[in-house]
């Protein structure tokens, strides 16, 4: 299997990739190619699309039709894409930075049209590919290049900004838990209209080793050791939860899909 996976959907020509060792995001990459052969879906029907960061190079070694845009402009490209051909399973791959920084504005309103794609964040806290600075994700308090006595800012949660916004179906996995992770991103694809997976990574080379945390597997344990499943929150207290990363599903709900209704106004323009 692992290695039917890699024939299927990886463009072998393309490795070894560039990903510092330790990274999480060859896993995302994995993730996602598992979900797509384990759901048996058209090659010819899948288009991922991809900004810039260190995420977005995924897309370069994934063997679908595939586009590399500009930065934070990943959904913009998409949404043409999907609006153009509606039976295609169109694929966003994002980073924390160039989703919700530059291209946050693209995000809450993919959300709000609840449009038939699916957002895979590789969120590592961090711009790795530009010299670690601190992202709309960085823990309040931790260095970066752009934020050497630690960063002020309040960050974003993803998945609550993705729920407020509009999006159907939003979920949470980490590097670590890799077989509950590919089981959203596979209800992600399934999905009638705009889902948001947020994966999260880790980057030992520039968020890890400017705040003293450690090796890869520190990392790894670190999320293993932090996080709770959603349906837990509730029975917790506030103490208990601080410090905590909640993972699973926040939200699955079924409401008229964007595509639908931009061809039910075409029909009635042509009448």
């Amino acid at each position: 299997m692992p290695s039917e996976v890699i024939k299927n959907n990886l463009r072998t020509n393309r490795l070894p990739h560039i990903w510092c060792p330790g990274c999480g995001h060859g896993i995302l990459m994995r993730a996602i190619t598992v979900a797509i052969e384990d759901l048996k879906l058209d090659k010819n029907k899948v288009c991922i699309v991809s900004g810039i960061g260190c995420s977005s190079r995924a897309a370069g070694y994934m063997d679908f039709n595939t586009i590399h845009t500009t930065h934070g402009r990943a959904l913009a490209f998409a949404t043409g894409i999907k609006l153009a051909n509606p039976d295609l399973h169109v694929i966003v791959i994002s980073g924390d930075g160039d989703l919700t920084a530059i291209g946050g504005n693209h995000f809450i309103h993919a959300c709000r049209r609840n449009i038939d794609i699916t957002t895979i964040v590789f969120n590592n806290n961090i711009y790795g590919m530009t010299g670690g600075q601190y992202s709309p994700t960085t823990p309040n308090g931790d260095l970066a290049t752009t934020a050497p006595f630690g960063n002020i800012d309040k960050p974003f949660d993803i998945c609550e900004l993705a729920c407020g916004s509009g999006a159907t179906f939003v979920a949470r996995g980490t590097v670590y838990h890799v077989p509950s992770t590919i089981g959203y991103i596979k209800k992600g694809l399934m999905h009638k209209g705009f889902s948001v997976v947020e994966g999260l990574s880790i980057c030992p080379t520039y968020y890890g080793r400017k705040n003293k945390k450690g090796s890869a597997v520190t990392l790894m344990n670190e999320l293993k050791d932090k996080s709770i499943n959603i349906s837990k929150k509730e029975t917790l207290d506030e103490k208990e939860l601080e410090d905590k990363i909640c993972i699973g599903i926040f939200k699955d709900i079924i409401t008229p899909e964007y595509t639908d209704g931009y061809k039910k106004v075409l029909e009635q323009f042509n009448k």
